[in-house]
């Protein structure tokens, strides 16, 4: 069995015409022919890039698929508008479904990590496990320097002004280093070339009209999520959630607070923790391979149940 251990360049990206919607992905195949799918959703702003040095490793035992969520990396917008934690979740359903690959291991990362939980929620039919790393989820009371723009520009009015100005005055460059400075316990972490490619994800993503309005789209349908007191809330659907899962969380996160950690078993009835202490909020590309070894350790051995 042989491991990619660091991919030389991100793998191709596809479009799936899809019956409802259009979504691109980037594939890992497994060189495993009965190797079981997983699918990978990406953060606010993020792209299926995001997954590249993780989705080669995992790809000797799993059938590895990134999707651009909608209004990010290629894929439009979707024809309905919804790109709420839901509408996005919907959207990985339909891409499951039309390409049989379900259930799925499935991985989310912030932003992802919500979209994760409503469709482990809604269709547990769809998913084999779970794996959230500094998923975003409501957390009001350990509020961090890191996130404490993000209410402010989802208010209606100032982010129409807030993200354009901030996209005209810096370059896809700055804008990338932000993200890192941002995301890594360490910047330096990441490597020359995968810095280039964000740049040219960026670049492309520039060029899309629809870019800022989608961005905030997403985000204000995320920041609901954290306000809602009804039955539909995130940890009420983590409560519905009954496929084996594993949260990761940096102790450097600057914008999911690691202290939700352990509190967050209380939701997830199936649950294990790991908080890896050097890292931040992307720690499947910070560090890929401790992320690796907590789904070798803790999900791994569910695999025999299915």
């Amino acid at each position: 069995m042989t491991t990619v251990l660091r991919p030389k360049r991100p793998f191709d990206r596809h479009e799936a015409l899809l019956a409802q919607r259009t979504l691109f992905y980037r594939h890992a195949p497994s060189p495993q022919p009965d190797a079981p799918a997983a699918l990978f959703l990406h953060g606010l702003g993020g792209s299926a890039l995001n997954w590249t040095d993780f989705m080669g490793r995992m790809s000797n035992r799993l059938d590895c698929y990134a999707l651009d969520l909608h209004g990010f990396g290629s894929s439009p917008p979707p024809r309905d508008g919804d790109m709420t934690p839901r509408g996005h979740a919907r959207a990985a359903a339909d891409f499951i479904l039309e390409r049989d690959l379900g259930p799925v291991h499935l991985f989310g990362n912030s932003m992802g990590g919500a979209v994760a939980v409503q469709l482990a929620a809604r269709r547990p039919d769809l998913v084999r496990s779970v794996t959230l790393i500094s998923p975003a989820l409501p957390n009001l009371r350990y509020a961090t320097k890191g996130n404490i723009h993000l209410p402010v520009i989802s208010v209606p009015g100032i982010g129409e002004r807030l993200v354009p100005k901030f996209v005209e005055t810096t370059s896809p460059q700055e804008r990338v280093q932000a993200s890192i400075d941002g995301g890594f316990a360490d910047p330096s972490r990441m490597p020359a070339d995968r810095f280039s490619e964000a740049v040219g994800e960026v670049e492309a993503r520039d060029a899309r009209p629809y870019a800022n309005d989608a961005f905030l789209s997403s985000l204000r349908g995320l920041m609901r999520t954290f306000f809602d007191p009804g039955p539909q809330r995130p940890w009420k659907l983590a409560e519905k959630v009954v496929a084996p899962t594993l949260l990761i969380y940096g102790r450097q996160d600057s914008l999911v607070d690691s202290r939700t950690a352990h509190g967050a078993t209380k939701h997830f009835w199936n649950a294990h923790v790991v908080v890896l202490p050097d890292s931040g909020h992307m720690a499947q590309m910070e560090h890929p391979e401790f992320v690796e070894a907590a789904w070798d350790r803790f999900i791994a051995p569910t695999l025999d149940s299915w």
